[in-house]
């Protein structure tokens, strides 16, 4: 179907309304003139018999032409149907205080930003992929999308905070999993979570209960842990012990058919989202053929010209 980008200048017609009315009006008094004309063999030299109704063609297709460039001021469009990639994935990476701790080399914070990055790397690049940074809150840092290098900057600038709540990160996954637009798909988009922690939750709501909301959105949730049994932070001055909390991040990940890992490599990763699927949706997007426009007004140009060169010996 089209439509006009600019409706408004459709009123660009109205002068090629108002000179093609002109012109009839003074076909339909053609005659009048005529007989005002005391030269009767030089009329007949200008105006030679035997051309008939194709003395017409040539200012029909000049009006033609005016017309359609007139339309095409106002930039036609035809709406088309884009297929649009819905899968997603939530990348949610742990900032608090513990991730500090240097059992993992250079810390469990960088380790968790470069395998994080390298995961971003090796995503398929029609997915969407968000992130969220949780401590005592989480907080969604870039939504669901394509823009790969706003993930990748969003990483690079992760800062540390204290608390540590693993059950937040997942909701706040499935909340933003939620806003991918559904663009003509039914429910939410396939999706998956990978959520990069060491230690036990200290805020919000329970790992329990955020593993529940997964199972109910069918949203497998990956888990990722990263250090040691005998990491080490300074918090307030006190040199404290920050154990992984294996157990609950496997839980998680057992519980909504995702995967457990233990500083996870690159091809582990691809595991995440290997049997993800796609979800086709539909974009309509306007398509503009102002150009096809232009060229009918060229060829309606073209035929004025030559119809009036062949029939009369003049361009115009």
């Amino acid at each position: 179907m089209i439509r006009f980008l600019q409706p408004w200048w459709l009123l660009a017609v109205l002068p090629v309304f108002a000179l093609a009315g002109a012109y009839l009006w003074r076909q339909l008094h053609r005659r009048a003139y005529a007989v005002r004309f005391s030269n009767v063999d030089l009329l007949r030299t200008l105006a030679p018999k035997g051309l008939g109704w194709r003395r017409h063609v040539p200012a029909t297709a000049f009006l033609l032409c005016l017309l359609v460039l007139a339309t095409a001021l106002a930039r036609p469009a035809l709406d088309t149907r884009e297929p649009l990639e819905r899968a997603t994935i939530m990348l949610a990476i742990d900032v608090s205080l513990s991730m500090q701790a240097d059992d993992v080399a250079p810390n469990r914070l960088e380790a968790a930003q470069e395998a994080a990055k390298q995961f971003v790397g090796e995503l398929p690049p029609s997915y969407n992929l968000g992130l969220v940074s949780f401590a005592k809150a989480a907080n969604v840092l870039v939504p669901p999308g394509k823009d790969r290098a706003a993930v990748t900057g969003a990483i690079d600038g992760l800062v540390l905070a204290e608390a540590t709540a693993t059950g937040e990160a997942v909701f706040t996954c499935l909340e933003a999993i939620r806003s991918v637009p559904a663009d003509g798909a039914a429910g939410i988009p396939p999706a998956r979570i990978v959520l990069l922690s060491d230690g036990f939750r200290t805020s919000g709501r329970s790992v329990e209960e955020a593993a529940a909301a997964a199972q109910a959105a069918n949203v497998p949730v990956s888990t990722i842990a990263f250090g040691t049994d005998t990491g080490r932070v300074d918090i307030g001055g006190q040199s404290q012990r920050v154990p992984v909390d294996r157990m609950a991040l496997a839980d998680l990940a057992e519980s909504t058919e995702g995967y457990f890992y233990e500083a996870a490599s690159v091809s582990e990763l691809k595991q995440v989202y290997q049997d993800m699927g796609s979800s086709i949706g539909f974009r309509t997007e306007a398509r503009e053929i102002t150009q096809w426009y232009a060229g009918i007004a060229l060829l309606l140009a073209l035929c004025a010209g030559a119809t009036s060169l062949l029939w009369t010996s003049r361009i115009v």
